[in-house]
């Protein structure tokens, strides 16, 4: 099962690999709800597959024919059936859809084993560069750096904060990167990105008739809550009165919706963090920082692209860390205490509670909670880092790192492999 927000190249993606397959079918549920039929008041898997193969009206090959089922939130009795195909073995199956975190969340019968839930997001930094023609070879130098912490050459350094900025602009939705290799119109590209944000906006209006309104307006909030020097979302923002309880499911139908990441507090960087978390309290995102920038003053584009001087852009960059860190698995967290201040992120890396924070300004090394974090800490942070427009290098246990660096931030390996318990003499 593929999930992930609307517009991330999910039925791209399984069309594509359906190529490997010497058969592939496609059944889309919306362009053909008569489909649902297939599901409903069936004799058994064999009348299943009988079904299945006279609605495609092609011969399906046993063992090498891959059958995707799209838009399935609107067919969920095919998640009940999917164990009894899947049993079967005769082909194989993906299921996609839209809002499927939405609409999982009711569905009691998913049928554990059988369904592998993958998450698609907007392509990530690495991806994005891969897509402009910069090499893998070059990519892999950088890693090194990062790996080693030693300095990137100075005109590469340069090109890479450009090649940055660009995508701080386009973001990772595939069309709007298409859009862009195809013309290299910032425009057009914006007008990708606002009919994006205005299906969503339609998703929202047909998906939940009971919080619409409610979801709508946090929606819609995002990119000034984002702005605000305090980036905590602020209920009272949207209603002087607004409760945590009342607004909750809207926040979580968000999330859910993969439209946007919420950022949760923590207490204390220790490990587990999530023993310390607040979920009352916490820093909301969009999906994708171009579809972000396309919601602010349509000027903010060039602005971003000269890295203009009179604009603080720390909304955007923090914006763009969490979509990384989200891309990339990590559970994302923030730390904030009224003595010492707020630190931007802190992730869980190889088993270690790493606090990070994002700079988009020249004052990079100015970060007075972050400092105070760390000499409080000593027992238990190792190492922290500051990602901004500066080289890589070490000072103490600060990392600090070129921002276009965030691409390589992974969780590592904290679970063991193979362990084998001698009980030999018991």
């Amino acid at each position: 099962m593929l999930t992930g927000a609307r517009q991330t190249g999910k039925t791209y993606a399984v069309r594509r690999f359906g190529k490997d397959f010497k058969a592939y079918a496609e059944i889309n549920f919306i362009d053909n709800p008569e489909a649902k039929e297939i599901f409903r008041n069936y004799n058994g898997v064999s009348e299943l597959l009988l079904r299945i193969s006279a609605f495609v009206r092609f011969d399906l090959i046993p063992g090498e024919t891959l059958i995707f089922f799209d838009e399935v939130q609107e067919c969920l009795e095919l998640i009940t059936a999917i164990k009894f195909l899947v049993d079967d073995g005769t082909y194989s199956y993906i299921m996609s859809g839209s809002l499927l975190g939405v609409e999982m969340r009711d569905i009691r019968s998913l049928p554990v084993g059988y369904v592998g839930i993958r998450e698609m997001y907007p392509l990530d930094i690495e991806e994005f560069m891969l897509n402009l023609g910069i090499s893998a070879d070059l990519i892999s130098r950088l890693r090194e750096c990062w790996e080693d912490i030693k300095p990137v050459d100075e005109v590469i350094h340069g090109r890479m904060l450009e090649v940055f900025r660009l995508y701080l602009v386009v973001g990772g939705m595939p069309a709007a990167v298409v859009e862009y290799l195809e013309t290299n119109n910032l425009r057009r590209v914006l007008h990708v990105q606002l009919d994006i944000v205005n299906l969503y906006r339609l998703d929202i209006s047909k998906y939940s008739e009971r919080d619409k309104l409610k979801i709508r307006e946090i929606f819609d909030i995002i990119p000034s809550e984002l702005d605000a020097k305090n980036k905590r979302f602020i209920l009272k923002r949207l209603n002087e009165h607004a409760k945590f309880e009342r607004y909750k499911e809207s926040f979580l139908w968000l999330k859910d919706a993969g439209v946007a990441i919420p950022v949760y507090n923590v207490s204390e960087v220790r490990e587990p963090l999530r023993l310390s978390e607040n979920r009352s309290l916490f820093k909301l995102f969009s999906n994708d920082v171009g579809l972000l920038c396309a919601q602010y003053d349509q000027g903010l584009q060039m602005k971003v692209l000269t890295d203009a001087a009179d604009i603080n852009f720390g909304s955007v960059f923090e914006n763009v860390a969490a979509q990384e860190f989200a891309a990339h698995g990590f559970s994302i967290y923030y730390y904030n205490n009224k003595r010492r201040g707020e630190v931007d992120f802190v992730l869980s890396i190889g088993g270690e509670a790493v606090p990070v924070e994002i700079k988009s300004g020249k004052s990079y090394t100015e970060h007075r909670a972050l400092s105070g974090l760390m000499e409080a800490s000593e027992p238990y942070i190792k190492r922290a880092y500051v990602f901004s427009h500066s080289n890589i290098y070490m000072e103490g246990r600060i990392i600090y790192v070129p921002i276009y660096m965030l691409m390589f931030v992974k969780r590592g390996n904290d679970t063991p492999g193979l362990y084998s318990l001698d009980l030999s003499g018991l």
